[in-house]
């Protein structure tokens, strides 16, 4: 799926802030906290919703609006910033930023700028060129497979995985599995949105970080 668009069938609406214990954060300072939840509220509003889209009883998330609008996007780069800087010591800064295809490229540069980290991309298999590392993951309807070039992340080097949405975690996972084969450190992982009910992070091996949680449902397996 390469649109910027999220989509998933309607379901009871799940309280994202529900969390095993072991994987919540530590609290942010008050002043932070207040600035993130302020964040927040302007960037959930600013999500159209599009029932029964692209087929019935799809309710389709469109989350172009945050990137459309340059107010709305600084503050969503702003609101994750935030969170990292607030939940990692300074011993755990993030050198790298990692995405993956095809949403998180959206975030994923523009918020290794703001940490002062670099940026590197992970990609279906193919499509990138020189030496690689390869780790496969299920979808819905068979195997797919991610790749790294094997010099983007060095020895030790401090890693954030960073998408728009996890689903059962499978892409998520198998991003963590290259990031350690190449010797990085993983730090966690920061997603724009999160289906709860799939409990896709529970196949990941790293604190996890959803920024905004009005999902309801959905029926991929990213």
């Amino acid at each position: 799926m390469t649109s910027s668009t999220l989509e998933h069938p309607s379901r009871d609406k799940l309280d994202a802030s529900t969390k095993p214990p072991q994987e919540r954060f530590p609290s942010a300072p008050s002043s932070t906290a207040t600035e993130l939840a302020s964040l927040k509220i302007g960037l959930q509003q600013a999500i159209r919703q599009f029932p029964d889209f692209p087929t019935p009883g799809i309710l389709f998330e469109d989350i172009l609006p945050l990137f459309a609008d340059p107010h709305l996007h600084r503050s969503l780069i702003r609101a994750l910033e935030l969170h990292v800087r607030s939940h990692y010591r300074d011993n755990q800064r993030a050198d790298i930023v990692v995405g993956l295809e095809a949403r998180g490229f959206l975030l994923g540069p523009s918020l290794a700028l703001a940490l002062g980290a670099g940026f590197v991309p992970i990609r279906k298999k193919g499509k990138l060129p020189g030496p690689t590392e390869t780790a496969g993951f299920e979808k819905e309807y068979g195997k797919d497979w991610f790749e790294v070039q094997q010099d983007a992340i060095k020895q030790g080097q401090h890693v954030l995985i960073v998408d728009d949405l996890i689903a059962t975690g499978g892409s998520a996972a198998a991003a963590g599995t290259l990031v350690k084969a190449l010797g990085g450190t993983l730090l966690g992982y920061v997603f724009l949105l999160e289906l709860n009910f799939l409990k896709g992070r529970e196949k990941l091996d790293a604190p996890v970080f959803t920024l905004l949680s009005r999902q309801e449902g959905d029926s991929s397996t990213r």
